[in-house]
């Protein structure tokens, strides 16, 4: 004899203990921001510190406010650079020549190259790369990165761009184009502490121009079917790409 008394449960009960349920046992941390001031701090303070020349590096530019790629994300770089094992290497935007070394660090086999049109920085960069890339894996390349990305003729297998953040829609095309297929772009500071989901009106005038590039970045690349891209709440926000097909037509 059956035990179980069967019931006509409605569709109108069984959302209401579907609802329920939901309420009951859901992760209501998922309704709410995840980069908080004390989870950055978190990810920043309780991840493996950098040791030797690239430690001594992030703490000069900390000390003398020069822009490098933060902690949270200098560890990711760390853990996706050793799992994709990439030959050639492309990098928008030297600076000190930190994120560069910290590249090179983690792939012994890789080839790096690098290009700063700001003088100042290329000879800092420079003189960073002299001391301590002893295998000679990176190769700095001085101008406007325009310029410089049009001459290039060899393939690279990952990407880096972090420099004038309305110019990332008009580096990109030529990116692609030397860049293999399975190929992984990252693009920096895309987020603008937030700017970028407010109307452009709330935004700083001077700050528009910014807002209007990566805005068509995004409608270039979020959806683009030659494209898997992703934004990733890291630092000031990263969009990931990896490019699908040897072609691909950005909007």
């Amino acid at each position: 004899m059956n035990k179980f008394k069967m019931e006509t449960v409605s569709k109108s009960d069984l959302d209401a203990v579907s609802v329920k349920s939901y309420n009951e046992y859901s992760n209501h941390n998922m309704r709410r921001p995840v980069v908080k001031p004390e989870i950055v701090s978190f990810m920043r303070d309780e991840q493996a510190v950098l040791s030797g020349f690239l430690g001594e590096l992030e703490a000069f530019a900390h000390e003398e406010n020069v822009p490098i790629i933060p902690h949270e994300t200098v560890v990711y770089f760390q853990f996706l650079l050793a799992a994709l094992q990439p030959k050639h290497i492309l990098e928008v935007g030297t600076a000190i020549g930190f994120s560069a070394l910290l590249m090179a660090q983690t792939v012994p086999d890789t080839k790096v190259t690098t290009i700063e049109r700001n003088p100042e920085m290329a000879e800092l960069a420079r003189k960073n790369f002299q001391k301590y890339d002893q295998a000679n894996q990176i190769d700095l390349i001085e101008g406007d990165a325009n310029d410089v990305l049009a001459t290039l003729t060899g393939s690279y297998d990952f990407a880096f761009m972090d420099s004038a953040k309305s110019k990332y829609i008009v580096f990109l095309p030529h990116i692609l184009k030397r860049l293999s297929v399975g190929g992984v772009v990252i693009i920096d500071d895309v987020f603008q502490g937030g700017d970028v989901a407010k109307p452009i009106e709330e935004v700083k005038r001077n700050q528009r121009g910014i807002y209007r590039g990566l805005h068509k970045l995004f409608a270039a690349t979020l959806k683009n079917p030659g494209l898997t891209a992703t934004l990733v709440p890291l630092g000031d926000g990263i969009l990931m790409i990896r490019k699908d097909a040897e072609y691909v037509e950005l909007s």
